[in-house]
């Protein structure tokens, strides 16, 4: 296994762009609808400015890691926007060199026609939320695009952008093992170089958690559900990809999301605009920050000089129970002596049992989730921090 980088004092950045043209029945991210806004985004968008002048002021000299774009749809940000933002980052945080800065996008004729401005303001890698390829499953989803239109999005973006990511929704009611196979075929067959399949959740706040809470219909049973995971899993690893993380598939090391990685390597990130979340390290102690989750507390919370509605100073355990969750994840695991200090070791339970019962592996002094542990990755956290 080789070595597996430190993330050091170097920061990212996590913006969070709250608007959308619709509001999906799947989704309970902090979103509201793009309309009749266009004064408080141009408010927002000084308050992410001033919110980062005053993080990177209680960080101190960092440099930056990469830039995420979310939501949210940010590819309805304005393109001056984007790069009045990413100007800022670069200034504040001087990089060491060439670095990820991706947006996240709908793949609308609308969208699509903003792709070379938001490329010309600095981002370099798009994440194309398609969620599928299939009208009929498209307009159950509530998208706002047709197949068609994406398909036509994501030719103009290969244009525009180095490098491209789709996310894809699976477990829908009624699909079959053979549409989601020609689904995943034809995403690749685009020639994206990094894939995200979600399984998709049903959240009891969402129109579609009421949907199923009142037997509307209901998401597939277990077993299909994890055959359509093993269908993804095989067409991506015959296609080249690996699964560095549980539900991020790239084709090749290159092709992996080193905005991701970083956060999923314990580093610090910031967290700017409505309901982010940031993490830093203050005073030498580990610190959670949450932003406040409404646009008008945000904005004005950031106006007084407190943009946080909360802030929790982590306890060492606490930091690396945080470490263990989110490196389990991923194919470079947790080291042992991130275990050990929560009282883990591979010669008692949980962690042995574990082992033994092929939901982890060991390997050059770390910890990492075996195949069979991935489907059923949930359970094994529990066992292993409970």
């Amino acid at each position: 296994m080789d070595p597996v980088p430190d993330p050091g004092t170097d920061v990212a950045l996590y913006v969070h762009w709250p608007y959308c043209a619709r509001i999906c029945p799947y989704c309970d991210f902090n979103v509201v609808r793009d309309r009749g806004r266009a004064v408080e985004q141009a408010a927002l968008v000084q308050a992410i400015l001033a919110d980062m002048e005053a993080q990177a002021a209680l960080t101190g000299p960092r440099r930056l890691a990469s830039i995420f774009f979310g939501g949210g749809t940010p590819s309805l940000m304005a393109p001056e926007a984007v790069a009045a933002v990413i100007a800022r980052a670069r200034i504040l945080f001087p990089p060491r060199g060439e670095i990820e800065i991706t947006l996240e996008a709908n793949p609308t004729d609308a969208e699509a026609a903003r792709f070379t401005a938001l490329s010309d303001a600095g981002v370099n890698r798009l994440s194309m939320g398609v969620q599928a390829l299939d009208d009929a499953a498209l307009d159950f989803l509530g998208r706002n695009h047709s197949a068609d239109e994406a398909r036509r999005a994501v030719a103009v973006a290969a244009r525009a952008f180095p490098r491209l990511s789709i996310d894809l929704i699976y477990a829908r009611p009624d699909q079959t093992i053979d549409g989601w196979r020609a689904e995943l075929t034809e995403a690749l067959a685009m020639g994206f170089e990094h894939v995200s399949p979600y399984q998709l959740t049903i959240e009891p706040t969402t129109a579609f958690g009421r949907a199923v809470a009142r037997d509307a219909w209901s998401p597939p049973d277990e077993d299909r559900a994890a055959a359509l995971y093993e269908t993804t899993r095989t067409v991506l690893e015959t296609a080249g990809f690996d699964a560095y993380e549980v539900s991020n598939h790239a084709l090749g090391v290159a092709a992996r999301s080193s905005h991701n990685l970083h956060v999923w390597r314990g580093g610090d990130y910031l967290g700017l605009g409505p309901g982010a979340h940031g993490r830093l390290t203050l005073d030498g102690a580990r610190t959670a920050t949450v932003a406040h989750k409404g646009i008008g507390a945000y904005v004005a919370g950031v106006a007084a000089g407190a943009p946080w509605s909360e802030r929790e100073t982590q306890s060492p355990r606490d930091a690396v129970e945080e470490k263990v969750l989110l490196g389990l994840r991923t194919v470079e695991g947790v080291a042992l002596a991130d275990l050990a200090a929560l009282g883990r070791t591979e010669a008692a339970e949980p962690l042995a049992g574990l082992i033994a019962d092929g939901f982890l592996s060991v390997e050059a002094g770390r910890v990492s989730t075996a195949s069979a542990g991935r489907p059923v990755l949930d359970g094994v956290l529990r066992a292993l921090l409970t």
